[in-house]
């Protein structure tokens, strides 16, 4: 069984967030603290993930998604601190 990811990534300075989808979290993760391509996360030094859930399918976490990048930042940050209230990298020692 397949599981997709929203996740979170800020900068060093968690001034800038980004949020994704993906179907292999550590592969994408990895992608973006590599700089891999050319992208706003690699611009932008994006590369702290702080936060991701996990879905059985792949409409449910594109809706997640959707909805998350609607949200404004206050909303995005509340819902950080519920699982990471530090802002720590939940990617180190992966």
């Amino acid at each position: 069984m397949n599981k997709f990811y929203v996740y979170i990534l800020a900068n060093a300075n968690n001034t800038t967030l980004y949020i994704g989808i993906t179907n292999n979290l550590a592969r994408r993760v990895y992608e973006h603290k590599m700089g891999c391509n050319n992208s706003f996360t690699h611009k932008y030094n994006v590369t702290k993930l702080i936060w991701y859930d996990c879905f059985p399918d792949p409409n449910s976490a594109i809706l997640r998604e959707k909805q998350l990048k609607k949200w404004n930042r206050t909303w995005k940050e509340k819902l950080v601190c519920t699982i990471n209230p530090e802002w720590e990298d939940l990617s180190i020692g992966w």
